[in-house]
């Protein structure tokens, strides 16, 4: 009795045991599975919260939007989408440039869906059966002839021979255009004005009514049309919609300024062919632009026009020296001189002696003034008075024959000076240049003799005191020149911004700029030191009398100003920073391309600066002399 209890016993307190171990190994199990449950929870958490973090969608995505009937507001920025619905029987090439070349903010979505080309002639056909009865039976009534019908008759007979030759596809096209403004009023206005642009050509369009939300999901670049309204259109005037224009400077007249960087055409221009032959060239130093306007030398002698060069740096001898044309070597030990108060003879309206005397009179006066300095009112009047009795005391007045005179010389003046009340302070300034330091430069009678198709004046040995005065001097014996004898010409002024620090000089810049093309003349003005320039009156003043301009590589301090001048986009500003040597925008007129400046192997080798290559071409020359020499012995 006593061991069966003792059994009962130990068996149930092992049932215990047994249980309490398997309820301990259940726990120990629901446990690990809750954690694993709740790591997985956590890992999903923690991969929803990265993907919102990291999610380009979440961060271009804005942060309100709201649908209206006819348009969209996205955070402040409404938006609208155009459709086109109709086109008229024929549209021209290049119909859509207009939109895309307006200054705004748009989207714009072309949808192609290529048709069967079997059924569409089987369609056509059926068309042209209808049309065909159609017509026959208004005449068998006595019915007046439609011409709408006849004229649409042919144009299908067309459209079924060039689809069944294979020239021509079929496609049902759509076309939409998003706008963007800040507020709904601006909205309305570049609505009605785009629609009026394609209303202009006979195309009209819709503005997608109750379908803001799909017309602005149309345009987004996942190409999704969910508008769905198209029309039927063959291949050449589909193409003829095609949006991506760029501009053009191709002309069948003149010479090659350079590559067209938007298309890789030509750009071929006459610069004659303008409202005006002038031209500004801007860049910083090292970015191409006398080798530019070297390359437009080179070219415009073989067709045939003379060219004129103010040279302040001696850049241009090596050019000289390779067509033959005159170089003068302006400086104080120069042989060549100018007398600034030589006459020309004057053709067309400026042909009276009167007229000439005045002129000249004028022009010395603002010599004179870069040369003494700023004189007051009263020595003004006085140094107009000793001028023209100056000219006078060599029997020059407005009754004379200017085509046997001989003009006075600044120590004539001089003189006429001291003679006169009040004169002597001003006769005393002028002495240095008639008996001081500069007596060899202005106080000569002129022996230049210039009849080459090319010449340069070089002015890189005088003094910078003396430069103004000598681009003055050396400007007006062009311009004598220039109005002596009517010939296509170009004057090229470099280092422009020299005259353009003095009044005079800038006034006298700006008066040939302005009067030089009843002359046939065009004026090239290139400077670096754009600040300078465009800051003078007279500098904005040449730049709107220019109608054609080359702006190259700028730097940071002075792009702000011309982009302002020459009202750039921030596009355009940007590649006038980024641009290489020899690169930048043409303008002519009122069309404007990027360009690359494009010279030959032989003509690079003429117009190089490159001081290496020069070193290397002069060496080559030295080399092949001796050999000559060395032949001949």
């Amino acid at each position: 009795m006593f061991e069966a209890k003792q059994i009962k016993q130990a068996t149930t307190d092992k049932n215990a045991e047994e249980g309490a171990a398997r309820f301990q190994a259940l726990k120990a199990q629901t446990s690990q599975a809750q954690k694993e449950e709740n790591d997985k929870e956590l890992l999903e958490a923690e991969k929803v919260l990265r993907e919102g973090i990291v999610s380009v969608r979440d961060i271009i995505a804005p942060a309100a939007m709201k649908i209206e009937s006819t348009f969209l507001q996205l955070n402040d920025i409404f938006l609208r989408t155009i459709f086109v619905v109709t086109y008229p029987r024929y549209v021209s090439i290049g119909w859509f440039a207009p939109i895309i070349n307006e200054s705004l903010t748009l989207d714009i979505s072309m949808y192609f869906y290529p048709m069967n080309i079997r059924l569409v002639l089987k369609q056509l056909r059926n068309k042209v059966g209808t049309m065909e009865a159609q017509i026959m039976a208004d005449a068998e009534k006595g019915a007046p002839r439609d011409p709408i019908a006849e004229i649409a008759l042919r144009d299908i007979e067309g459209l079924r021979d060039s689809l069944s030759q294979g020239s021509e596809k079929f496609f049902q096209f759509a076309l939409y255009i998003t706008l963007y403004a800040k507020d709904k009023t601006e909205l309305d206005l570049v609505s009605d004005r785009i629609e009026n642009l394609l209303g202009t050509q006979l195309i009209y369009s819709r503005r997608a009514l109750w379908q803001a939300e799909q017309g602005f999901n149309s345009t987004l670049p996942l190409g999704n049309d969910e508008l769905g309204i198209t029309t039927n259109m063959n291949s050449s005037p589909i193409a003829s919609s095609f949006p991506f224009v760029s501009s053009e400077l191709t002309s069948d007249q003149g010479i090659l300024y350079g590559i067209n960087r938007h298309n890789n055409s030509l750009i071929l221009f006459d610069r004659f062919s303008l409202q005006n032959a002038n031209m500004v060239v801007f860049a910083t130093s090292g970015a191409g632009k006398s080798y530019a306007i070297k390359l437009e030398v080179l070219r415009s002698l073989m067709l045939g026009t003379d060219v004129i060069i103010i040279d302040p740096e001696n850049e241009y001898q090596h050019l000289s020296e390779a067509v033959n044309g005159a170089y003068i070597n302006v400086s104080l030990n120069s042989e060549s001189k100018l007398n600034p108060f030589d006459l020309p003879r004057g053709i067309g309206g400026d042909s009276k002696p009167e007229d000439i005397l005045r002129s000249a009179v004028i022009t010395l006066k603002g010599l004179i003034r870069l040369m003494i300095g700023n004189v007051t009112n009263t020595e003004d009047s006085l140094l107009d008075r000793a001028l023209i009795e100056t000219y006078a005391k060599k029997d020059i007045t407005p009754a004379s024959d200017l085509s046997n005179i001989e003009p006075p010389l600044m120590s004539d003046l001089e003189e006429v000076l001291l003679s006169m009340e009040g004169g002597e302070d001003m006769a005393l300034r002028i002495k240095k240049y008639t008996e001081g330091t500069f007596s060899g430069l202005f106080n000569s009678p002129t022996n230049v003799k210039v009849n080459n198709q090319l010449i340069i004046f070089c002015i890189r040995d005088l003094e910078d005191e003396l430069r103004p005065i000598a681009m003055y001097v050396i400007v007006n014996y062009i311009w004598n020149i220039i109005r002596s004898e009517l010939k296509r010409r170009i004057l090229v002024v470099d280092e422009a911004w020299i005259m353009m620090r003095h009044d005079d000089s800038a006034k006298f810049m700006f008066a040939l700029v302005k009067r030089c093309r009843k002359y046939y003349l065009g004026v090239t003005t290139i400077t670096q030191d754009v600040n300078d320039f465009l800051t003078s009156p007279f500098g904005n003043a040449i730049v709107t009398n220019s109608s054609m301009q080359m702006l190259l590589k700028q730097s940071p301090a002075a792009v702000n100003l011309i982009q302002k001048t020459f009202m750039l986009t921030e596009g355009e500003k940007y590649l006038l920073l980024e641009s290489g040597v020899g690169e930048g925008i043409f303008f002519a007129g009122a069309k404007h391309a990027a360009i690359k400046v494009q010279a030959s192997y032989a003509e690079h080798l003429i117009i190089t600066s490159d001081p290496r290559q020069l070193l290397e071409i002069e060496q080559s020359k030295k080399e092949f002399e001796e050999s000559m020499i060395a032949e001949e012995k």
